[in-house]
């Protein structure tokens, strides 16, 4: 978990952090973004996004919603 990483005994902290901390959304993307950059960019890279989802059926599925689906084209679970 977030926690164990970083090195806490219990989630408790790291979770309270999550939900009430406020974050400048904008400043974490730029954040992230120069992390990306510094230590996975590569001037021949490219940079690919893949929304594909993996179809799934049944009731007992863990993580089961109805929702769209671009593999599907559809709305499936």
């Amino acid at each position: 978990t977030l926690a164990e990483q970083a090195g806490d005994m219990s989630p408790d902290g790291m979770q309270r952090l999550l939900r009430w901390a406020d974050w400048d959304v904008d400043a974490v993307r730029d954040d992230v973004r120069d992390y990306v950059i510094e230590h996975l960019g590569d001037p021949q890279g490219v940079l690919i996004i893949d929304d594909t989802g993996f179809l799934k059926k049944g009731v007992k599925s863990a993580g089961v919603a109805r929702q769209y689906s671009g593999t599907a084209g559809r709305i499936e679970n």
